[in-house]
């Protein structure tokens, strides 16, 4: 069960294995920039409430981390009910941590397809030994793990091609990079490979309110990856692109439908109205696991509504008054229309989107997996 701890310029990967392969190894999101804290997860409630309070964010290192804690899960039954454990009833058992798990965080669509492969898995070895099933199970998380990070690698070769061989300033909303999936992002991944070829490259992270993941998170890894990064408030993008310093956007999703709506983290859509009035290219990165053909656009995408205290107070003091009442959606959708192409692990998908991701999802692993040509990797 070996899964890297190393993303790119060892930026740690936020979800992985522990040393003994007995459970999650998973660093807390919330306490950076300034404690590089991790935690050792050992229950399904344990990586359930890691994932709740987005101690693990971005969709990809949330699938992973709901693989892996379904996996613990079945280990610890196994454990708890020995020789006595009956096929059925562990099968029963995985089949509710999933449940739970799940409900965690309704829009990221790749936290079910994780569950699904695990249980799918579970269902193909329901006549199997329990110590087979469960050792098929964490088989399959740590092959969603590499997966994903072979996925984010590909990202970058095929991304790196929208962005100038004379450099750029690109910029990104929220964390969409080694911190939010399983190698070195999504949307950073590019960003990354360009840096990598000594593109030079500036780089502008939203601040990201309420939570900051942008101020927080992205500065921090890409400062330590050595990259040129500047934090601006959200307010500042629309006056960043009137002053020519954004030559493009690129950002990550949680959950795009089958007809190209993009749902990621809220504020997302504003910034890609502001790209399209100034005539920015506006790039959403994604693995393929992040297409979900069964909903047909972005009005059926459910978006996660969280807490009153995320928005009401910062610092440790509150900046809303206790009777004014808040809403905080998690995530907002943005129209295909407005979005430029989409950098996916299989190439640049550009409109009309529905049958562009169609023909992804059906590409077979042997052609996603060859290296990208000029082609496929150009504007």
């Amino acid at each position: 069960m070996s899964v890297s701890s190393q993303g790119p310029s060892g930026i740690p990967v936020p979800v992985r294995w522990t040393d003994d392969g007995s459970a999650v190894h998973l660093l807390d999101q919330t306490l950076l920039p300034g404690d590089e804290r991790y935690l050792r997860l050992e229950t399904v409630r344990d990586v359930g409430e890691a994932i709740s309070a987005l101690r693990v964010r971005g969709a990809p290192a949330i699938g992973i981390a709901a693989a892996m804690g379904l996996s613990v899960g079945a280990r610890r039954r196994l454990e708890a009910g020995g020789e006595a454990l009956g096929r059925s009833e562990l099968l029963k058992g995985i089949r509710d941590d999933a449940r739970a798990l799940a409900a965690t965080r309704p829009t990221a669509v790749n936290l079910a397809w994780a569950l699904d492969r695990l249980l799918a898995v579970a269902e193909a070895h329901s006549d199997a030994a329990p110590e087979t099933l469960v050792e098929a199970l964490a088989a399959e998380a740590t092959a969603i793990a590499e997966e994903d990070r072979e996925m984010c690698r590909r990202i970058g070769l095929h991304g790196v091609g929208v962005i100038p061989e004379e450099g750029c300033g690109v910029l990104t909303h929220c964390n969409a990079g080694a911190l939010a999936t399983g190698g070195r992002g999504t949307a950073l991944a590019p960003v990354y490979e360009a840096h990598k070829r000594g593109i030079p490259i500036r780089l502008f992270a939203d601040e990201t309110r309420p939570l900051l993941q942008g101020a927080r998170l992205t500065a921090w890894e890409a400062r330590r990856a050595g990259v040129d990064v500047t934090v601006v408030t959200d307010s500042m993008a629309s006056v960043l692109m009137k002053a020519g310093k954004v030559n493009l956007v690129i950002v990550g999703a949680d959950r795009v439908a089958a007809n190209g709506d993009v749902a990621n983290k809220i504020g997302t859509y504003g910034v890609a109205v502001l790209a399209r009035h100034h005539g920015i290219p506006f790039y959403v990165a994604l693995p393929r696991s992040t297409f979900d053909l069964a909903v047909p656009d972005g009005e059926r995408i459910p978006i996660e509504e969280r807490d009153r205290a995320e928005v009401a107070g910062a610092a440790d003091r509150a900046v809303v008054p206790d009777d004014v009442p808040v809403w905080n959606p998690a995530f907002d959708v943005t129209p295909a229309h407005m979005v430029t192409a989409f950098i996916t692990d299989v190439g640049i998908l550009r409109p009309p989107f529905g049958p562009a991701i169609r023909q992804a999802l059906e590409r077979s692993v042997e052609t996603a997996h060859r290296n990208p040509t000029p082609s496929e990797a150009a504007p």
